[in-house]
């Protein structure tokens, strides 16, 4: 049971924020979870900020009283990272949507946290500019720089932990930091930065990221090709990616999924086991990729390459693949999505997704393979009943088994939705003692455990 915000707490916070705090139940309901199945766990309160000083007074005060605190971007998250645990004040950081300043000499940018992937990107096109961090949600920066997000361009771009330079960080004491410059490498102390990017909100509240930024590519080719086997298709993007043939995009989409894919985005897609490519660059060097991966992709039996070069066809593409979680999940009535991500090294990926699709034989409820194979990243989308107790068991001793599997060969539990509370058990036997190092760092910077307690590490 979530504790009662003090009443003192409560009635200085609606004094300072007007109808910027609520109280609400509809509106404690919406910031106690994410996208996923898991159970919402809603806060005491809400309150709307619109700045980082805001941010920082918030957070002193709930301090002083010993009250959680859990940051709000966009709700897009997947492994239970937005629910109050111990109740508290969820921090939503939303109205924070100022881009501060955009260089396109130096190829960076600063933003506050609440700006969304979209709308960076709407504000840079016409400056021949993009940020290429795509998680496929419309997530906020903050977010996707709390939680360590990839996503479909990540194969050639990175991470997020790549493509931040700097932050600002309100500390669970209320104190404000920066975590570095613009410069683009520095020897000068602790990288700070990176410890912040993907602590989930557990070490302080991010209300303020600078960016790299790249230029928009002259041209830009999209492709699907189709194989007779999953296997086929994960060797061929493993092929791929020995060679070192720089693809911008190189995603799996399993049977499953371009059938529900088709009926969701109302498509005609093949039904057979699918790889989509992105190529950006030259237009040399666009072609250049283009017939090496399609020389590939025939000899290991891929077929019927389907061809999207103008932007539409191009935008058409992605928009499905991004709805792939949504497609999974409209396959049944009222189902809740859960989503499921491991990484793994490239040579062992092909044994990995052969060992899960084992897996999905005889699983009872709708599911998919999808993932940016590019970089050994792979997904399972599961369409659950969230109150049939059976399924999420049978669910999650699936999960389970891949996410063991993967560990077993070198990966990682999570490749970039995260640890929040859905992968926590999984931590120590990622990471050995190690884990133990992190409830150090954990307990020096939030003593009193009030930043988004039970996210990634049990306390």
């Amino acid at each position: 049971m979530s504790p009662t915000l003090p009443s003192s707490l409560g009635e200085t916070l609606r004094q300072l924020f007007g109808d910027r705090f609520s109280t609400a139940q509809a509106l404690r309901e919406q910031h106690g979870r994410g996208e996923s199945h898991y159970t919402p766990a809603i806060p005491d309160a809400v309150v709307f900020a619109e700045s980082t000083e805001e941010v920082a007074q918030i957070v002193r005060l709930c301090a002083a009283e010993g009250v959680p605190v859990i940051a709000f971007g966009a709700g897009t998250s997947l492994e239970g990272h937005l629910t109050a645990a111990r109740g508290g004040v969820s921090i939503d950081l939303s109205r924070m949507s100022q881009i501060s300043r955009v260089s396109a000499e130096d190829l960076d940018c600063t933003v506050e946290a609440g700006v969304t992937r979209e709308q960076l990107n709407t504000h840079l096109r016409d400056m021949g500019l993009f940020f290429p961090i795509d998680p496929g949600a419309n997530a906020s920066i903050g977010g996707m720089a709390a939680t360590r997000a990839s996503g479909t361009n990540a194969v050639r771009y990175g991470t997020m932990r790549e493509n931040v330079l700097s932050l600002t960080v309100v500390l669970p004491n209320g104190q404000i930091i920066r975590t570095g410059g613009r410069a683009r490498k520095s020897s000068a102390g602790y990288d700070l930065t990176r410890l912040f990017v993907g602590s989930e909100g557990t070490l302080g509240i991010i209300t303020e990221v600078t960016l790299r930024l790249y230029g928009i590519p002259e041209t830009i080719s999209a492709a699907l090709c189709s194989f007779e086997t999953v296997e086929q298709a994960v060797a061929a993007a493993i092929a791929v990616v020995q060679l070192g043939i720089p693809v911008a995009r190189m995603e799996l989409m399993d049977r499953g999924l371009i059938q529900a894919v088709n009926a969701y985005s109302g498509l005609s897609l093949k039904i057979e086991d699918t790889l989509a490519f992105e190529f950006h660059g030259s237009p040399a060097s666009v072609q250049e990729q283009v017939e090496m991966v399609a020389a590939i992709a025939e000899d290991i039996g891929g077929r019927d390459f389907e061809w999207a070069n103008a932007p539409e066809d191009r935008n058409r593409l992605w928009k499905a693949r991004h709805n792939a979680f949504y497609a999974v999940v409209s396959q049944r009535p009222n189902a809740k999505g859960w989503s499921s991500d491991v990484c793994v090294p490239v040579s062992e990926l092909s044994g990995c997704i052969i060992k899960t699709r084992e897996l999905l034989e005889t699983c009872s409820v709708p599911a998919a393979i999808l993932g940016h194979v590019g970089d050994g990243n792979y997904h399972v989308v599961f369409a659950v009943d969230p109150d049939n107790h059976a399924e999420l068991e049978e669910v999650a001793a699936i999960n389970k088994k891949m996410v063991r599997y993967a560990i077993s060969v070198g990966g990682t539990s999570t490749g970039e939705h995260g640890v929040g509370s859905g992968k926590i058990a999984y931590m120590r036997e990622e990471h050995g003692d190690a884990v133990d190092l992190m409830a150090v760092i954990k307990s020096a910077i939030d003593p009193q455990n009030i930043m988004n307690p039970g996210k990634i590490l049990p306390r």
